[in-house]
């Protein structure tokens, strides 16, 4: 079907539309865009009758106006899921934002200002975090999958490396940690089953008896089962059983740990040192995780592996921007000082339940809500960290008869809960006490 549509320049004109030249190009793509759309539905047989210039220039306006509203724009956390990868995972702490601010602008970034030369952006993180961790060296990326691309592509060629079919751990929208380890072109030898793996697994791809071999792998992988747990019928070695082997054979075992944790979690969640004390050749894992800091991968271990890892073309691409580099150094520079409790996300884990109670009965009242409001409630850690581990809390149960309406509402006015069991709940472990005034303002406005 064909639409008589209205010319571009009459809905270029619409007062709905009128910009500065600047914007007019953007505007005309939209136009564009919204044009070619309606053909489309027309051609599908979707409608009939083609809108009037005003309509589609008032529409097109509307979107853009979301596109050009800065985002992201901040959220308060009402789900009770403290490391949200949607929302960002961790909250940094207010040093981490004002260290980001401070070297937002002109910054001694690779520059040295004792003896005016270059320098390296990670000069002063390096040996604070590998300090911390107990690591000969460290080097920081920009994310956990880029440090575990760097690692097995800088260290796992030309031989590959062997990975246990069971810790083929799949994280958030379908990545795979097996298919980004080999992404860098080193080859990935699966090894034993999906609920049994065995030290002779490990050492027959050591000796390049695997078929399709023609040598031995270059490295062991090891993955951390960070998002699910395995029963029944199952086996894998120890790491430490793991070190033995690639120690005797001179084969360098990587340990991927994924959330980052320094220790001082509830749970049994493994630590960075503890991986490493346990042989762990190179271990890598988030900064935005259990670490409580900013988007960054970190690897850490000998001084060999990490400065093989360091001189890789791929370590250039992958590189931190100025203000992570700020951040990951406030956060490092609170577990240094013996501060990090005072970090968001150790400050989330730490309230006791009685504090919370206290929290919602307080705000139900200011509500003008009956205290029948305030529920248990139970929430996770989240980010693809300690699966199935919860901790107690509580949350305010928002009084309305449309529950998935008013979060969508609620969602609009920058507040994000969870709609359970018929309720739409409003977590307060993951929620700050500073945030209290503007959760307050939103449910109202709502």
């Amino acid at each position: 079907m064909s639409l008589r549509l209205p010319r571009v320049d009459r809905i270029l004109d619409h007062p709905a539309l009128a910009s500065s030249p600047a914007l007019r190009s953007i505007q005309k793509r939209y136009v564009n865009d919204a044009l070619a759309d309606l053909r489309r539905r027309a051609l599908a047989g979707e409608i009939s009758e083609a809108p009037e210039a005003e309509a589609i220039a008032r529409a097109v306006a509307r979107r853009l106006a979301e596109v050009m509203t800065p985002r992201p724009r901040a959220l308060i956390n009402a789900t009770g899921v403290l490391l949200h990868t949607n929302l960002g995972r961790a909250p940094l702490s207010r040093e981490a934002v004002a260290a980001m601010t401070a070297a937002a602008g002109t910054c001694e970034l690779e520059f040295e200002v004792e003896s005016g030369r270059r320098g390296s952006r990670l000069t002063w993180l390096r040996p604070l975090l590998a300090a911390l961790l107990g690591a000969e060296d460290v080097h920081v990326v920009n994310n956990g999958a880029a440090a575990l691309l760097l690692a097995c592509t800088a260290v796992g060629r030309p031989g590959g490396v062997a990975l246990s079919r069971g810790q083929m751990v799949e994280i958030g929208d379908g990545f795979r940690v097996a298919e980004m380890a080999a992404a860098g072109g080193a080859a990935l030898w699966e090894i034993g089953s999906t609920n049994r793996t065995h030290v002779a697994d490990y050492a027959a791809a050591l000796t390049g008896e695997l078929p399709g071999q023609s040598g031995p792998v270059a490295a062991i992988l090891w993955v951390h089962l960070s998002n699910f747990s395995q029963a029944g019928f199952v086996h894998q070695p120890e790491l430490a059983e793991l070190a033995a082997l690639g120690r005797a054979r001179g084969v360098p075992l990587l340990a991927d740990l994924g959330s980052g944790s320094l220790g001082g979690i509830p749970g049994e969640e493994p630590t960075v040192q503890e991986y490493l004390s346990q042989g762990a050749d190179l271990v890598t894992c988030s900064g935005d995780k259990l670490l409580g800091g900013p988007q960054a991968g970190i690897l850490a271990g000998s001084a060999a592996l990490v400065g093989r890892c360091r001189r890789h073309p791929l370590a250039r691409a992958l590189r931190p921007d100025k203000t992570t580099v700020a951040a990951l150094h406030a956060t490092a520079l609170a577990y240094a000082s013996g501060q990090a409790d005072t970090l968001p996300l150790r400050r989330m884990i730490g309230w006791s339940e009685d504090q919370l109670r206290a929290r919602a009965e307080a705000l139900a009242a200011r509500l003008g809500w009956p205290p029948g409001q305030v529920r248990a409630s139970v929430a996770t850690v989240g980010g693809g960290s300690l699966p199935g581990d919860t901790m107690a809390s509580v949350a305010l149960a928002v009084p309305t008869r449309d529950p998935s309406a008013t979060a969508a509402a609620l969602r609009h006015a920058g507040v994000v809960g969870r709609v359970h069991a018929g309720e739409l709940l409003l977590d307060l472990r993951t929620v700050a006490p500073e945030e209290d005034e503007a959760l307050i303002a939103a449910v109202r406005d709502v």
